[in-house]
Formats: C-alpha cells, sequence, structure tokens
C-alpha cells in the first residue's frame, strides 16, 4: 500500500490538494491518504464519461469479455495484496477479506461471461391480419454513463458488483467508494485500467456526498446504482428525476428455527452469520425465532458455540470478529443495546465494548419497536425469541419495515414452501443463513431495503435499455 494515492478520473491518475487520510480500525493508525475530488474534478469525470460513451457502447462482446478477464486474473494474482489492504482499510479479519478477494476475481469472470450472452428475441408479431409479414427484434442497449456508489463493508467485492456489469453492459462509470475504504477501490481502478479498458470509460472518485450529488444533478448521468444506508439511499432517490435507479439498502434479517431441522448445523450457521465480521453485513442474521419446542436447546447451544470465536487482531488468521469500523457506531450500537435493556431486554451474552470491539452480544425478551429488532443495528448483536408455530415465525419476520433475505431452517417441505410465498423478502434462504449469496444469483430486497437486483445477468438487465425493431417484410 502507497503512502498517498491520487484519483483515477477518465483512467488517469490526478493529484488535488484535498487530501483523506484513511485509518485503521484495528489500531488507529493511518494507513494512508488519497486525493478527494471536487465540483471541478467531478464535473470532467462526468465530461470524461459522457465522451467514452460511444467508444464504450460500440465495444464488441469479444473485447468485453477479454478486459473483464483480464481483470479478474489480475485480481487473482494480486489477492494477497488486495486482501491486505481490505483488512488495514475496514478491519475486516484478513481470512474475510481473502475470500473477498477470491469473490471479486469471480465476480469479473463471471460478468466476462454474461458480456457473451446479452442478447435479444426474434417477436412474430402477426396475431391478427393487420400484421400480417411483421416481425419484432429486441435488443439491448447501454443505459449510458453509470454513478456507483458503495460502502465500506465489502470494498472491493461490492464495488465489482458495480462496476463489472457496467463494463458488460457498454457504460462508462464514475464510483464513489466508501470514505472509510477508497484505497481498494483505487487499486481495483488501475486493474481494470491496465486490463484494456477504454480511456474515459473509469472514474474512481473519493469525494464528498455533495460533490457525488453533483455528479447525480448531471442530465448526462443516466443511472445511479446505489450500495449504503437507507436514509441516504431514499434521499438520492428522490433528486435522480428521470434516471434509472438502483438500490440496496440493507436489512435487519430474520431467521426461522423450526421445530425440525438439523439444529446444531442451524447453530453453527446462525453463529456465523451473527457474528461474522462483526455483524457488519446488510445480510447478518439479527433476528432469530426459534420454536418453543427446541428453543432452550438452541439457546443452549448457541451460546456454547459463541465461545470458541476469536477476538483480535484482524491480520490474525485465527480472528473471527475483528473491530467495528469507527468510533461513531460502536456508541450507537451500545445505546441501542442499553435502550433494550431498559424497556426489559435480557443479555444472554456480551453487552459491552471493549476498546475499538464490541462483544459478540445475545439480547432475549425483546419487543419488535426496539432498535434493536426494527432498526438495521449493523454490529455484533443478535436478539433471541420464542414462537409457538411456524406461521408465528412467519408473521415476525414480515413485521419490519426491511425485507432484504430471510433464513429458514426446515425439514417440512410445505413450511418451505409456505415461506417462500409468505415472506416478504428478496430472497428466502431455505436450510441456511440470509448472508448466503453467490454472485450470479439475483440479489436484493423489498421494503425499506430498497429495489432492483444485482447479480450480474440481473444488474445488466438494469445497466441496459430494452429497444424494440418492427420490420414489416410486406
Amino acid at each position: 500500500m502507497k503512502e498517498r494515492y491520487p484519483l483515477l478520473l477518465g483512467g488517469k491518475h490526478i493529484e488535488t490538494p484535498d487530501m483523506l487520510d484513511v485509518i485503521n480500525p484495528f489500531d488507529e493508525k493511518k494507513v494512508s491518504s488519497v486525493c478527494r475530488a471536487s465540483v471541478g474534478e467531478a464535473s470532467e469525470a462526468v465530461e470524461a464519461a459522457d465522451k467514452s460513451k460511444g467508444i464504450m457502447a460500440d465495444m464488441p462482446s469479444h473485447m468485453k469479455a477479454k478486459i473483464l478477464e483480464n481483470i479478474s486474473s489480475k485480481i487473482t494474482e494480486r489477492r494477497e495484496e488486495l486482501a491486505r489492504c481490505i483488512t488495514l482499510e475496514s478491519g475486516k479479519p484478513i481470512s474475510a477479506a481473502r475470500t473477498e478477494a477470491e469473490r471479486g476475481a469471480l465476480t469479473f469472470k463471471i460478468a466476462s461471461e454474461e458480456a457473451l450472452r446479452i442478447g435479444g428475441e426474434f417477436i412474430p408479431l402477426d396475431r391478427n391480419a393487420a400484421s400480417e409479414k411483421r416481425w419484432g427484434v429486441t435488443r439491448r442497449f447501454p443505459a449510458g454513463p453509470v454513478l456507483a456508489i458503495t460502502p465500506f463493508n465489502f470494498p472491493l467485492n461490492l464495488v465489482a458488483h458495480k462496476l463489472a456489469p457496467a463494463i458488460a453492459a457498454g457504460n462508462p462509470v464514475i464510483l464513489k467508494p466508501a470514505s472509510k475504504t477508497p484505497v481498494t477501490a483505487l487499486m481495483l481502478g488501475d486493474i481494470i485500467m491496465d486490463s484494456g479498458l477504454p480511456e474515459g470509460g473509469l472514474s474512481v472518485l473519493p469525494c464528498s456526498g455533495d460533490v457525488a450529488e453533483r455528479m447525480l444533478a448531471d442530465k448526462r448521468i443516466k443511472m445511479l446504482s446505489f450500495t449504503g444506508s437507507a436514509s441516504v439511499g431514499w434521499r438520492l432517490k428522490s433528486m435522480a428525476n428521470q434516471k434509472t435507479i438502483t438500490l440496496e439498502l440493507g436489512g435487519n434479517a430474520g431467521v426461522i428455527i423450526d421445530e425440525e431441522c438439523d439444529l446444531d448445523y442451524a447453530v453453527a450457521q446462525c453463529v456465523t452469520g451473527a457474528f461474522v465480521y462483526s455483524g457488519q453485513v446488510c445480510i447478518s442474521v439479527q433476528r432469530i425465532y426459534a420454536h418453543e419446542k427446541i428453543y432452550d436447546r438452541f439457546k443452549s447451544l448457541f451460546l456454547e458455540k459463541m465461545k470458541t470465536l476469536k477476538i483480535g487482531d484482524p491480520l490474525d488468521d485465527a480472528t473471527f470478529i475483528g473491530p467495528m469500523i469507527d468510533n461513531e457506531n460502536l456508541k450507537r450500537v451500545d445505546m441501542w443495546v442499553n435502550e433494550a435493556v431498559e424497556k426489559g431486554a435480557k443479555i444472554l451474552a456480551g453487552g459491552k465494548r471493549t476498546g475499538n470491539f464490541y462483544e459478540p452480544t445475545v439480547l432475549s425478551d425483546t419487543t419488535p419497536e426496539m432498535k434493536v429488532n426494527c432498526m438495521e443495528v449493523f454490529a455484533p448483536v443478535v436478539t433471541l425469541e420464542k414462537i409457538r408455530n411456524f406461521e408465528e415465525g412467519l408473521q415476525a419476520v414480515n413485521n419490519s419495515e426491511y425485507g432484504l433475505q430471510a433464513g429458514v431452517f426446515t425439514k417440512d417441505l410445505r413450511n418451505a414452501y409456505a415461506a417462500f410465498e409468505k415472506l416478504e423478502v428478496g430472497g428466502v434462504i431455505i436450510n441456511d443463513i440470509p448472508n448466503y449469496r453467490v454472485d450470479h444469483m439475483p440479489y436484493g430486497g423489498v421494503k425499506m431495503s430498497g429495489f432492483g437486483r444485482e447479480g450480474l445477468r440481473f444488474a445488466i438487465e438494469q445497466m441496459t435499455e430494452l429497444r424494440l425493431m418492427v420490420l414489416n417484410l410486406k
């Protein structure tokens, strides 16, 4: 990692006087500095994207696929370097950071395959006599310059889920990475430009929210792809007017533990899902509803399993739980947990802050109105409650303004199908935790969790416009 990183503006490195220090959440030491874009640089980036849109749109499929495959290979070659950068910036344990780097490479690899499959349809239109000898042909065309905004928690792979489909679709893209984790994005930007992307096709601009909003207001930006908080996402949507928008806004994922399931497996998965990366995952297990017949056994096994999780230096291969991203979030979580206790919740484990860490915490006797249930806690905190039957579990999971993903552990196929039909979420994960995501599946939520879908093929559809040509062959 270098001491200082310039902007990547239209594929070129640009120095600016406004510097942002990047701080290691573990020891609070500076790990690097990056240049921040002003309104002027942002305007230049939009101009570069607009000028390159024709070049990007005209790239043949084989060229886009080759560029994306090159990016994937270079990420694999630099896997350890990228993983270390992720850990130093975000506090993510190094084992999880390596997994993220591997997923990032796979995301670009899948995009290279999807770039060769963007097709259309041949539609007969002669359903009545007046349309005899008429045929329709559909084709997908690039939407145009994309503004992508990403969060801190997956500084490589969530960036990949914006940039890879944009390139596959033939769109220039401007990325505003999270202010906590910009270096990984800038390193990825260099990899992309070294892989053959046309100049002007990519800008990586660490910048303020105000500067990003100026870019969003520009008519030349045709799409916003945003992953982050609900409050920011919905506000940006209100500003986007006629632009295409994809919003992934997090959640407070629920899990139902049915009376008949593989209990040991459910416990192991739920412990992982609740506390991996200190719960700073938008599909982290936050609410668990266990059937009354197995509740006590589940609770006992869960609390015992928690004791095996190692907390410590994220650069240690054995560490499972690292620090939280910053002091502001530590204070917020501490306040929410204390507020729940004051209103009658019981702490079964954890419940305290130690330095830059928050202990893995389990709460019971909570109510739906408590912040630890109704909001996205984004921390190593989980609530555990008892349900009398499966239907009550479905109602409990749905009793939320969010709807990203949910997990269901059951041996009853009827209950599995009932969950699929009734749960108001974007993804129902049977016999696993809501954290489950592979990079080519459709991924996104409903209600306050946003709309639109990521996952390479589905994101490409969001980033392209379907156009019809009607042929009159008379």
